[in-house]
């Protein structure tokens, strides 16, 4: 898959669900619910346990289907992994200018964390196609927004603090696409293999991107 198919994709579904399970198989029927929601964006942590391993078995599963991505990626090396392994985007919680050059070596998307506007600035600067406002459960929409204003010219992706009550919200702020881990599939439900009650939860979420993008497009 092309980067800009990639991003394409993803900002097209406007959501990136942040899933952290032990195995491929659990992931891959994860994935399949939320795909089946509306959610086709899955991004796989590297703070899993050989999350090489779980981002193969899930590219072998659903191939195009989804657009897989790795997550928490803090070094070159780790970001090589994960493309080998099936990722078409990288995402780290900070901004390292070598898994940027890396992804971008290979053509693929990639989404560093930034707070700051310096930092912002900076992660757009070394080549960031969208960066990820982390953590964003520490500032809101409200900062998003005040980002916004100076920089309007990057694509912003909140991340942390995202749910069913301030998705609008985010969108409203200026997001591109919302970064949504825990309060889309959290670790009881992937435990419990509430695979219904997962794939419900992608539907509200879809829901609310295209209802607030219709909003902001007609105001």
């Amino acid at each position: 898959m092309s980067k800009s198919d990639t991003l394409h994709r993803l900002l097209d579904c406007g959501i990136v669900a942040v899933i952290r399970a032990p195995s491929g198989e659990i992931l891959g029927d994860v994935a399949e619910a939320l795909l089946e929601g509306g959610v086709e964006v899955i991004e796989v942590t590297f703070t899993v346990p050989k999350a090489h391993r779980v981002l193969e078995q899930v590219a072998d599963r659903l191939g195009d289907k989804i657009v897989l991505g790795a997550g928490t990626v803090l070094d070159a090396q780790t970001a090589r992994t994960a493309m080998l392994a099936g990722a078409e985007f990288i995402v780290s919680p900070t901004t390292n200018t070598d898994v940027i050059r890396i992804a971008r070596r290979y053509d693929k998307a990639v989404l560093p964390g930034a707070l700051t506007p310096t930092e912002v600035l900076r992660a757009w600067e070394a080549g960031a196609d969208i960066v990820k406002v982390f953590p964003s459960d520490l500032t809101g929409p409200s900062y998003l927004k005040a980002l916004r204003g100076p920089l309007p010219q990057i694509r912003l992706m909140p991340t942390g603090g995202v749910n069913l009550e301030t998705a609008a919200d985010f969108l409203r702020a200026g997001a591109c696409a919302l970064g949504i881990g825990g309060a889309l599939v959290s670790g009881k439900a992937i435990a419990n293999g509430d695979l219904e009650g997962i794939n419900a939860l992608a539907r509200k979420y879809v829901k609310i991107v295209k209802q607030t993008r219709e909003q902001l497009a007609g105001a």
